[in-house]
Order: C-alpha cells, then structure tokens, then sequence
C-alpha cells in the first residue's frame, strides 16, 4: 500500500473522486463537505449547509456538479464552479445513508433510514420513483455500470438487484420495442400499467445487517460487506443470483467492499481498523493495513486511476495498492522495459518495439527496477514485495539467439551493475556485496546507514543514506563525495557522466559527477521522473512532476514547457531542429512520444552563454511571451531584449525606463498618455540630463513649477519669461510673483503688489530697488488710502539673482558608448542605420498627409513645444576665473620678465613673502594646431585668428557662450585644503602616451553630438517648425570648425554636415521669406512661386523634398501654369509618396497634360543648373559670377561681397580661407 494523501479531520462518512480533475470530495460527520485537490494536497473548497452528519457524496461525470445527502433529511445539489447550493431535494423521512449519479441518465439515486429508495430526476428537481421492499433501514444503493439495474444492501440482512427498465422506458427513453409498440397501437392502454423498477434477485445469506453492495465494472458480480464480519461474492445471470464464496477474517462489523477495476482483487474495510485485500480467485486475504485508533467507515475507487479513498474516525487516505512505474533502462538510442512480464527493446530513432524474453519472476507482481549491462547483455531485475526483496539475473538473448537457461536469483533490496562483469547487490543487513556474472560474491563492503544504491559510472555507486547521497568508489571501499540531499529516489546522469539530477519526493538537485552541487529546485507537486537534453550547449535536465513537463538548466533557471493530463516517465530526450521530443513510458508500460517545445531553456541559454545571434534568432522567430520570460529578463539585466517581446504600453515604459532607452520610454509614454506615465519618464530624463524630454513631460502634465525651475536650472530665462505670462493668463498671482523674482524683474514684481492691494510692500520694494518715480507714486497713494508710510530700512539690500554662466542649457553631454547587439540589430531590423555617423540617414519620422497646416507654421505655443536643446555638449562653467587664461601674453610667458616682490625697494623688503615665479601652464605651452584646442585651453584670441583665416570667421558673439561651454568642459575643479578655494586642472585626451609639453586637451566637441541634434533638425522640419530649425542647424554649422576628428573619413562626414546645413538652411529661410510676402498683385504671386520652385531645388531628405514639391506643384496648378506643375507632378511620383498623395499627384498630371502650357513667364528654368543666392533667393545659373560663404559654402550674387553671410550668421562673404582645418592630419606635410 503507498499512501499518496492524508487529511485530518472530523470522522469521513462519504467519499467521491472526480473524474477529471485531482479532487475528492469527503462528507463529515460534523456537516461539512470538503474539496480536496490530492495532487497539490491542497484543501480546495468548503461546503457546510447541511445540519448533521452527511453520508452520501458523489461528483457528476460530466456537469460541475455534485449530490450530498445528510441526517437531516436533505438531498443537496451543489455547483462547484460557482461554489453554492442550487437546489435542495425533500422527500426522505430518515436519515439519508447514499447519494449517486448516475452515468448517463439525470437521474440521482439515494436511500433512507425510512426504509426506501428514491430516484430523483435533478434536471426536473422531482422524484421520478420509490422503490419499496426493504423492511429495515436501506444503507447502501448503486447503479449497474452499464445496464439497467440497481443494486441495494440493508439491515434486513439482504441484497436485492432491481430492474428499472420501465423507468427508463416511460421517463428517459422508450427503446425500440416500446416505442414501435407506442406508435403502432396509440389508442391501446395498458390496463396494469408497468412497474418502474420490480426486484431481479434478492441475495440471501448474511446472518446480520448489509452494510454495502456493489456491481463488478465488467462481470456479472456483485460484493457485499455487512456486520456479520464477512465479505461475500455473488454471481448473477438473467434468471438467478447466487452466492460464491466467503471472505472471512475481518473481527468487527465490515463497512465498505468493492472491487478493483483492473486486477482480481476485493477491497474491504471494517469497523476493526483495517483494510484488507482479497484475492477474488482464491478468496484468502492477501494484503491487510491496519490503523492505530481509526476505524474505517468507506472506500472509494478512482474511475479510471489506480487510486483508492478510505475515510476513517481522523480523517481520509488515499493510497495504491502497488507501485505503477515500470522497469526500464536506456543505452544510446535503444529503450529496455518490462510490460506484462516480458522485456522489450524500443528503438527510439526508427521507431521499432520488438519483445526481447520473458521475464519470470515475482509472481503477479510489477518489477521494481532493472539494471542493463549493455556489454553482456545481461539484465539485472528487482522486486520488492513487501519486506521481500528479490533480484534475478538474466542472460538477455542476443538477435537470432534462444533464451539460455534459468535466471539466477538472489535476496537483496537493490541491485547495479558497476563494472562489464560485476553487479553490486544491496543486502537486509545493509551489506554491499559485489557479484560477478555467475552471481558469486567476490567482496563485501559495510554500508551500515546505506538503504538504496544507485549507478553511478564504471566502478562507482551512489549510496542513499536517510539525509545525503555518497559516492563510493567500488575498488578502494571508500567514499569519496557526499551531497545533502534527504531521501533521494533516483539518480539521472546526462550522457558523458558529468552531470547528475538526483530526485525526492518535491526536489530536483543537479551536482556536477563529484557531487558538487549546482542547483536545487522545490516542486509543490511530486517529481516522477527526468532525463538530460544534451544538444544544447550546456546540459537541460528535462523532468516530469505529477502534472507537468519542466526544464532546468544548471545555473538554476528554470519552469513550465507543457501540462500533462496524467503522469508519464521521461526516458529519453530526443533533440530536433525545432521542436524536442521526449520519449516516455505511461503507468500501463506504453512507450510515447511527446513534443515539447524546447525555445524557452534555449533562449535562456543562449542569453546565459552569450550566443546573441540565437537569441535575436529565436526573438524574431519564435513565439516567446508571457509574463515569466519578461521578468527573467528584467532580473537577468536584459530589459532590451525584453522590449521585443512586449506590446502593452505600461510594460513597455517600463522596461524602456529600465534600460534607459528614452526613445522608446517617450513613445510608450505618448500611447499612454497619463500623468503617471509622463512623471516616470520626466524622473528618468532628468536623470539623464535630456532636459528637452523633461520639458515636454511637465507640459504635457502642466506642472508649471516643476518646469520654471527646470527653465530656471537651465538657464532658459527667454522660456522663463514666458512662463510669468502664462501664469498670468493663468491668474496664478503667486507663480507669477515668484517668476518675477527668479527673474529679477521688479517693475513687475511692483506691479504685482500694486495690483494685489499691497500698497506698503510695493513701496518698500521700489524704494530698496532705487525706483525713485515710482516710489513716489506709490506713497502718494498710500497717504491718499490713509494710511501709514512705512519706514525704509537704510540697510536694506537688493535681491538680484546670479545671471546663468551657460544660457539655454542643452541635454547634457552622454559618453558615446556602443550599442549592445540587440539595439543595433532591432536598429536594422527597423530598417535605420546602425553607424550612428551616418548623417545622411533619414530622419526617423513619417511623411505628413497634408502639406499645408502644420508644415511651415511657426506659431510656437509653449504647451506644443519640445523645448530647445543646445548644439554643443556643455557642462555647468567654473567659476570667474574663465577668461583670466586667455588674457595672458602666450608671446612673452612671465617667466622672461619677472615682478619682484619687493617693489619698493626699501629696507624692509626681508620683511615680505617671495612668491615663486609662475611657470608656463602644460595646456598652453603644449604644441596646439586646431581652433578646438585653443578654445578647450581657453586662447580664445589665437582661436578667433585661426577661425578667421580658415573659414573666414568675423562675427564671434554668437561663440562666446559656445566657447565658455567647452572651456568649462576642459577643466575640472578639485579641493586641495578645506581652507584654500579649489584648484584646476587641465583635462587631456593623449595622458596615456604623452607628458609635458606633448599632452593635448580632452576632446569637447564632437561630431556625433552634431549628427545627432541634425536628426531633431529634421523632425522639426517636418513639424514646420522653421524657425527653431534654422536656430538649431546655424548652430551645428558654427560648432563645425570647433570639431576636431581623428581620420579623414570623419572630416569627410563634418564636411558633408556642412552641406546638408546649408542646403536646409537656405531653403528654410528661402521659405520663411515666401510666406511673409505680400500676394496681393500678379507679379507678387509670380515671385512667391517662384521661390517655391527654388525650394524644390535644395538638396533635402526625400520626406522633405516631396513637401516642397507638393507645395510647389500646387501653387503652379493654381497659376496655371500646366507645364511646370506637370514636371513637378513627375519629380514627385518619382520619390515613392504615400498612396493617397501619389493619387493626387497623378490626377493633377493628368489633368495637366491636357493643356501642357506656362500661362505665365516666370524666372525659372528646370533644364538650366543653377544655385541661389543667400540673400535676394535668386537663380546664378552655371557659368555666372558669384561669390561663397568660406564656411557654409552658400552661393551669392557678386554685389554681396564682404557682408556677412546670412545662412551661418558669422562669417564674411567672398572672404579668401583656407579652409575647415579641424583634423591633425590636414597638418602633416
């Protein structure tokens, strides 16, 4: 008997099992019902509405139902999924003893103290029949498994099968016969009518009160148990019953008998404390279990498992007779096992079962285990029945050879082989001997704690003690490794012995062969069984539980591949390209192949051993979602990959926020679209220095203070301004006064007093400001209201906040680290560049639909905006000492001309402090060439020389914040006494190969900086946002000859830069002009689309060049004149628009080429190359004069030599240059 589940609790009187689920319900004697799920050994469910013991319970086969039936008379239907009483049933007069369903019909049956059996219709919810004829209390009523008979036991000593075929006929289903009968003859009445249900047999032979009667699943028997201490088996045919035989040997009162489903065996328990099993064909007991206390009041078999329920005085058990996991072992590819007492080989690759011999020990009884020694071919098999423990060992035939001889035999619990020719056995008296191929001990070892052995490898064994496992070498009788591991059952080795999973009860532990361990993993259901797959890089152990397949790698990862519907042994892992397969043996010893899914263990392996090309791999082709890969991911530190597999919004933030992806954060959060979500991504753009997000966050959640101290702490007072006016539009007096003290204003801060009726403050303010004329007005109307003039303090100060060293700050400056693989991969993927140089790739943004609208309309409302992020990398300035630095004579160092200390030259000269003479600073004594150099050592002069004699540089205001900003990034400011102000150092990029003089300054401006604020360049452009565009892209041209690259190829790229610059910053200003010029006359019209058509002609991305030509051809059509607005219809299909605006186009076209002809002479020529001017925006076609921008590069008419070149604002036109020097290797000669 092996107890699988027991429950405490008050005394069991019914017990039923479902039959799909792992449940059972069990009906105290207290009134409860309980829902039990025998599997998790959880108690699932309590139901107590009956008053009084409650006998009768039974599950429906089908609906979610179940019937109880109590001492009070009541019969209840209950709903398990909605966990509550449907109905009850009223009828009985006693106490109700039974309660079943039956199969098929909807029907109930129950029985009474009150003598009767009742059958209820459940779905009616009325009685259908009573059967009458018992003369004492009924305790016991069961349906006939398939036919249409009921069997019933009581206290009057009998047993009577009754027949309920009218019943059947006249409520459920006439049958053929009754029903052909019915319709042949509809007028004819029956005058006697026809019995429900009429006794078939009546069985006689108890000398006391039948406590219980129950069908044979199959055959024509019925058991019975009664008080006369016997259990008795009667045979039935269609004429008479009659009595087989006596089970005699219980010594109380029997309560429970039944027969098993799949063996010839009776089981009963008794009122004695036991059960007891019964062999049918001998009738002598074959099994007893005895309980200490408890007296057993039912039995239950399982429908279909071989399960059985007995509750007793303390509660319930369920338990099996014997042990249902078959004999089996593998090598290579070919499986060895035992079913029906015969050995059988599978061949797992083609698929071939073919028996191998008989096995003839242990009578009826399954083999425990079996061992395969595959070089003799000789098969080891043990039982253990009982405390009789036996192994036989048989000389398996070889193909095409006979069965030879009788298998020798020997007494041991266990037995292994360990060696080609010798097997150990384990003995009663925990005695290790080892036997050769005659089953001779050759040696003996003491193993006193020992009480199972397991293979382990040639020559080696692991022995099971109660709390750890050993590893015994064999020929030196010693143990060399040990392993807490409590009460392991089996031992699983992967293919080369290097790994073993040894198996409890509820624990997985993986050791490497010395018994190291690696991981341990505590299941809730029992773990069956498992074997290695071997084809992944690192060995999974694949296992089974109760109701599961399941992985675990070696470093502890593990969970779920699929469910089972009832427990199967895992032999074998076969691997496949996609998915795995996994041979297992069922409880009735049938070999199966199941396909598992194997993606998930090796993602997570790949992850674990770097092999990112698998894991991008099984990201885009396989299907691997849920919650639990997501979580691993996070806690693994791979929110990035994580991100391919997620959709929901929330969860997307999330891992974006995690991985500090803003890009992707930002999108989420506009999906979204809640302040939580724009908090979270505010706090982490904050964190990152990405102020641009910041500020579109707390627009987007109006959290107006949060953003003026953001505007503030940045420097942004433009944008602070504008804050105090939203404030007052807001009438938000106290946002509005505090903006105005940030500020600095105290006009307004007057104003505000003024207005709020604070008349004395306003006063004070003026007067400690020094606003003299308005201080007079002020007490003027003070004295007017009455009321006292307050007294100024004459020490009072001004409140002045500090002016911002570094206005408008930008994000700040983030290190240019590498993408990992999987960011740049999903950049492909997403059909992006993943050279992060790339600068002619185009901006990741969408062609509008409309060209006109939002495209070019520069109204900026501050709640719309994306703030304005600075060119140039930059960090907070340093103190005033900024400029001091570049001040110096760099011709004449101090050191040639020193100051005495002693300038007066009188005699007290010892008196005074000698400073040393100061030396030459490294930064500017070091051998400096590139204009960026210069400006990060703070030789502003020098730098203002070299820009303009190579770009021809005249106008430097727009600079100095710029080149405050890389100063400051130069230098760093250490503490060197806690009574002395901070010193400085200078930062250099070359301090680990050079020294003195050789040392250069750390690169502050650089070109991915510059490409990457190009790419918001273009988002604003396709936003219309023109003027902040032309700020943004003026900057990125000025900030061009500050760069300093290293290869020719990034000053290629700084040079490309400055093309694209200036292609766009000719059109956006070309186009901002267009649309401030009046429309009023023809020839103003002629103008305007004149420099449309010049627009087109810029060299822009494709999603900007079909705007422009949208533009352009619409403005043609308008004036008529068909023929250009053809060419520009034809320009536009050409670049691949969106469906609907290539529609548009090509109606236009058509409509066009009706009438192919120019109603007006306009100055453009398509055909004829030409460039325009920067400042009258007309055409200098090929061959004419003109003059350049020595920085830009823009074209301009000769007349417009010597003025400063409007696209980059800061060079002169038609200036002689050098050129952009910005790389060391321009230098070299």
């Amino acid at each position: 008997m092996l107890t699988k589940f027991e429950t405490k609790s008050a005394r069991v009187k019914g017990i039923s099992f479902h039959a799909k689920r792992p449940w059972v319900l069990a009906s105290l004697h207290n009134g409860v019902i309980q829902l039990w799920d025998y599997r998790m050994c959880t108690l699932l469910e309590k139901f107590d509405e009956h008053d009084g013991p409650v006998r009768g319970i039974c599950f429906h086969i089908q609906q979610p139902l179940f019937v109880s039936g109590g001492d009070d008379y009541k019969i209840k239907i209950w709903n398990y999924k909605q966990r509550r009483c449907l109905f009850t049933l009223l009828g009985h007069l006693d106490y109700i003893r039974t309660t079943f369903f039956h199969h098929e019909y909807p029907w109930i049956l129950s029985v009474s103290d009150d003598q009767t059996i009742r059958i209820w219709n459940w779905q009616s919810r009325q009685c259908i029949s009573v059967l009458t004829g018992h003369n004492h209390y009924v305790m016991c009523a069961q349906f006939h498994p398939t036919e249409d008979l009921l069997v019933s036991a009581s206290l009057d000593q009998s047993v009577r099968v009754w027949d309920f075929s009218g019943l059947r006929k006249k409520s459920v289903a006439p049958g053929p016969s009754g029903l052909a009968d019915h319709l042949r003859n509809p007028q004819a009445t029956d005058l006697f009518g026809q019995a429900d249900a009429v006794v078939k047999h009546v069985l006689e032979g108890h000398d006391r009160g039948v406590n219980w009667a129950a069908f044979h699943p199959t055959l024509p028997l019925i058991v019975s148990a009664a008080d006369d201490r016997q259990v008795k088996l009667w045979r039935m045919n269609d004429a008479k019953a009659w009595e087989v035989d006596t089970c005699r040997g219980h010594y109380n009162n029997v309560s429970c008998a039944l027969f098993h489903a799949r063996h010839e065996l009776i089981l009963s328990n008794s009122e004695d404390k036991s059960i007891r099993v019964w062999d049918m064909t001998k009738r002598i007991c074959m099994y007893t279990f005895r309980r200490e206390h408890e007296r057993y009041w039912v039995l239950s078999a399982h429908p279909t498992l071989n399960l059985f329920a007995a509750g007793h005085d303390a509660g319930m058990i369920l338990f099996k007779l014997q042990r249902e996991r078959p004999a089996y072992a593998v090598h290579n590819n070919i499986l060895f096992y035992i079913k029906d007492k015969q050995l059988r080989k599978l061949d797992m690759q083609a698929n071939k079962d073919a028996p191998v011999m008989q096995i003839k020990g242990g009578s009826r009884h399954q083999p425990y285990s079996m061992s395969l020694n595959h070089a003799e071919f000789c098969v080891l098999v043990t039982w253990r029945i009982g405390d009789n423990c036996t192994y036989e060992l048989y000389n398996a035939p070889r193909e095409g050879t006979e069965v030879s001889g009788e298998p020798a035999r020997g007494q041991a619990a266990a037995a292994v082989w360990v060696a080609r020719n010798r097997f150990a056995a384990l003995e009663k008296n925990n005695q290790l001997v080892i036997k050769n191929l005659k089953n001779e001990v050759s040696k003996k070892i003491s193993t006193p704690n020992c009480d199972e052995i397991m293979y382990a490898g040639t020559g080696m064994l692991l022995l099971r003690e109660p709390d750890c496992v050993q590893l015994l070498d064999v020929q030196q009788k010693r143990t060399i490794a040990s392993v807490k591991v409590p009460k392991c059952r089996y031992a699983i080795w992967n293919s080369d012995m290097s790994l073993v999973a040894l198996l409890s009860k509820h624990t997985v532990t993986i050791c490497t062969k010395k018994l190291e361990q690696l991981c341990s993993i505590t299941e809730g259901a029992r773990v069956k069984s498992g074997a290695f797959d071997d084809s992944t890089p690192q060995p999974v152990f694949i296992y089974t539980t109760a109701n599961h397949i399941k992985y675990c790698c070696k470093d502890g990862d593990f969970g779920i591949i699929r469910t089972l519907d009832v427990p199967v042994y895992v032999v074998k892992v076969l691997p496949s390209e996609g998915a795995a397969k996994v041979v297992c043996l069922d409880r009735e010893a049938r070999p199966k192949v199941l396909t598992i899914d194997p993606t998930e263990y090796r993602f997570k392996l790949a992850l674990v051993t770097r092999q990112y090309d698998q894991v991008l791999h099984m990201v885009r082709t396989a299907k691997l979602v849920g919650q639990s890969i997501i979580a691993y991911l996070q806690e693994k530190g791979y929110p990035e990959v994580a991100l391919h597999f997620v959709k929901d919004a929330r969860t997307r933030l999330s891992l974006a926020l995690q991985c500090g992806n803003i890009e992707v954060a930002l999108e989420a959060a506009k999906s979204i679209d809640e302040p939580d979500a724009w908090d979270q991504l505010a706090k982490e753009a904050l964190a990152t220095g990405n102020h641009q997000i910041v500020e579109m966050c707390y627009q987007r959640t109006k959290n107006f203070d949060k953003l003026s101290f953001l505007y503030l702490i940045t420097g942004n007072l433009e944008k602070l301004r504008k804050m105090m006016k939203i404030a007052e539009i807001r009438k938000d007096v106290s946002a509005q006064f505090q903006g105005s003290l940030l500020l600095g204003d105290v006009k307004e801060r007057i104003r505000l007093l003024k207005n709020s009726g604070q008349l004395s403050l306003a006063y004070l303010t003026a007067i400690n400001y020094k606003q003299t004329e308005e201080a007079e007005l002020l007490k003027a109307a003070i004295e007017a209201s009455g009321l006292p003039v307050p007294e100024a303090n004459p020490n009072a100060e001004g409140l002045t906040p500090p002016l911002p060293v570094l206005r408008a700050q930008g994000n700040w400056p983030l290190l240019a680290v590498s993408k990992s693989f999987f960011e740049v991969a999903g950049t492909a993927r997403a059909g992006a560049a993943g050279d992060t140089s790339a600068i002619s790739a185009v901006a990741d943004v969408e062609e509008p639909l409309e060209a006109g609208g939002a495209w070019g309309d520069d109204d900026v409302v501050l709640d719309k905006e994306e703030g304005e992020e600075g060119g140039e990398p930059q960090e907070d300035a340093c103190d005033d000492g900024g400029w001091d630095v570049g001040d110096e004579d760099l011709e004449l160092p101090e050191e040639l001309a020193p100051i005495p200390a002693d300038i007066d030259g009188g005699e007290d000269s010892s008196q005074y402090f000698v400073a040393p003479t100061r030396g030459v600073s490294l930064a500017t004594g070091a051998k400096l060439k590139t204009a960026h150099d210069y400006v990060t050592t703070g030789q502003f002069e020098i730098a203002f020389r070299l820009l303009n004699e190579q770009v021809g540089i005249v106008n430097f205001e727009p600079y100095s914040e710029t080149m405050l900003s890389m100063f400051s990034c130069g230098r760093v400011m250490f503490s060197a006494l806690a009574s002395l102000p901070p010193l400085q150092a200078h930062l250099h990029r070359n301090w680990k190969e050079a020294s003195g003089k050789d040392l250069l300054p750390v690169i502050t401006a650089k070109l991915n900086d510059l490409v990457g604020q190009l790419q918001q360049c273009y988002q604003l452009t396709t936003s219309g946002k023109f003027t902040d565009a032309i700020d943004r892209l003026q900057r990125i041209v000025r900030l061009v000859p500050l760069l300093l690259v290293d290869s020719k190829q990034e000053l290629a790229e700084a040079q490309q830069l400055l093309t694209i610059c200036r292609e766009y910053l000719l059109g956006l200003q070309m186009e901002t002009a267009r649309k401030g010029m009046p429309k009023n006359t023809l020839d103003e019209q002629k103008r305007t689309c004149e420099m449309a058509a010049y627009f087109t002609h810029c060299k822009l991305q494709p999603v900007h060049q079909i705007l422009t030509l949208r533009t352009a051809l619409n403005m043609f059509f308008k004036l008529k004149n068909f023929r250009t607005a053809a060419s520009f219809a034809r320009r536009l299909l050409e670049l691949g628009p969106r469906p609907e605006v290539a529609q548009q186009a090509r109606k236009i076209l058509q409509a066009c080429e009706k009438t192919p002809t120019d109603e007006h002479q306009l100055l453009y020529d398509e055909h004829n190359p030409f460039n325009i001017c920067g400042i009258s925006y007309k055409p200098i076609y090929r061959g004419k004069p003109e003059e350049k921008c020595p920085l830009c590069g823009a074209s301009f008419m000769p007349e417009h030599k010597g003025k400063l070149c409007p696209l980059c604002g800061v060079a002169e036109v038609g200036k002689d240059a050098l050129g952009l020097r910005i790389c060391p290797l321009q230098f070299q000669r």
